[in-house]
């Protein structure tokens, strides 16, 4: 079937270390202000880092992303009906043993009959987490949504995956909607891992692009959008946040865990994005870049964007929001194209922090001082992870 239909987003929510909300979010992006702070969750004594941007009154990722789909379907205004229709693609990661928490008593549980969503039986190990499939499941049908289900835990690019997949289905005509939830709670599984394999910043501070920096943060993000035709959106009488213009994704095809030096494969998904909204670089006003403050990667995201965007690459805004939220793995991609759709919504493009000054590798236009104001209607959120996946979400706005 020819892709025909203009995807829009019509409904959004987020959780952060910033708070609740998106206008939490990105009142804090736009404070500059990194949201990182001592990690009480659990203990890290013996750590080299310590830090992270956690919420200190979360529930269970079941119960937070159960939240996220619900706000996000009452952002876009869907009736049951509409619900019912909806698909849900839910990234999330691939399961530790137990769940991070506890779970405050203050904040509401899904259902207290159901001990799967309050945490179950808590002991010191926590509560078991449930298979993937089944989260899935029982996310769909507690929220409402009865169109299949789909899990992807593709690491740090699950969830710009997991919209491109359901912006396809909406332009073949195959589905008028699709609910993406997406979650990671900082837990000390990863983080340990990430601490292990020297990863994590050791000064606690996330610097992308700059000289000097020295590696990743790890930060809460629980994140749901509605994505629907602009034909079934208009005909509900509905008004899209953004649209999804394009979107692009390849893989590099070089190294288990280091990018592609020269940014080929992402360059080609930054490139896919543009095609398929058919619009040329100079289109472009805002890069929401993957940048983790790691050496490697950050240049090669740089190189990638000289590739794709010629002479544009110098003089388009570019900052990565992971200097303030943190890295919320397999919950980045969605946690971050919710900051660039309020971004270009409120006019005013995010700083970079943590710049300590620039580093000829990272040659870009990068947003230091404080945040500057949107002059496109479009804007690139971009996304890599370890096997070399790389994707391009090109967003508008309305």
């Amino acid at each position: 079937m020819v892709e025909r239909s203009t995807v829009t987003i019509s409904g959004t929510y987020a959780l952060s270390a910033f708070g609740r909300g998106v206008d939490a979010l990105l009142a804090g992006v736009l404070s500059g202000v990194p949201a990182f702070r001592p990690v009480h969750r659990f203990d890290t004594t013996g750590r080299r880092v310590t830090v992270a941007a956690t919420r200190p009154d979360v529930a269970t990722l079941p119960q937070e992303l159960a939240d996220a789909v619900d706000a996000a379907c009452r952002a876009a205004g869907l009736d049951p009906a509409q619900r019912r229709a909806s698909a849900l693609l839910l990234a999330t990661h691939g399961g530790p043993a137990t769940l991070p928490g506890p779970y405050t008593d203050d904040r509401p549980v899904a259902d207290a009959a159901d001990p799967w969503w309050a945490g179950g039986e808590r002991d010191d190990a926590g509560p078991a987490w449930p298979e993937l499939p089944a989260l899935a499941d029982r996310l769909a049908r507690r929220c409402g949504l009865g169109g299949p289900t789909r899990v992807y835990t593709t690491a740090c690019v699950s969830a710009s995956n997991a919209v491109a997949d359901a912006a396809a289905m909406i332009r073949r005509g195959d589905t008028d909607r699709v609910v993406v939830a997406a979650g990671y709670l900082v837990e000390p599984d990863q983080y340990a891992l990430f601490d292990a394999g020297r990863a994590l910043a050791a000064d606690g501070a996330v610097r992308p692009f700059s000289a000097g920096r020295q590696g990743l943060l790890l930060g809460d993000g629980v994140a749901a959008v509605v994505l629907e035709s602009a034909a079934a959106l208009r005909g509900r009488g509905g008004e899209p946040v953004a649209t999804l213009a394009g979107w692009g994704r390849a893989g590099d095809a070089h190294h288990p865990c280091q990018p592609d030096p020269q940014g080929g494969g992402l360059a080609r998904a930054i490139g896919a994005a543009l095609g398929r909204a058919g619009l040329p670089a100079g289109a472009v006003g805002y890069v929401n870049a993957n940048a983790t403050g790691t050496g490697f990667s950050d240049a090669s995201e740089a190189a990638a964007l000289r590739l794709a965007l010629g002479g544009w690459a110098g003089q388009v805004p570019v900052s990565s929001t992971k200097a303030l939220h943190g890295h919320a793995l397999e919950a980045s991609g969605l946690l971050e194209l919710v900051v660039t759709v309020a971004a270009l919504g409120h006019g005013k493009l995010p700083v970079n922090a943590g710049w300590l000054g620039p580093d000829p590798a990272c040659p870009l236009d990068v947003v230091t001082a404080a945040p500057r104001p949107v002059t496109s209607r479009y804007a690139l959120s971009l996304n890599a992870a370890f096997g070399g996946a790389n994707t391009a979400l090109l967003v508008g706005a309305p």
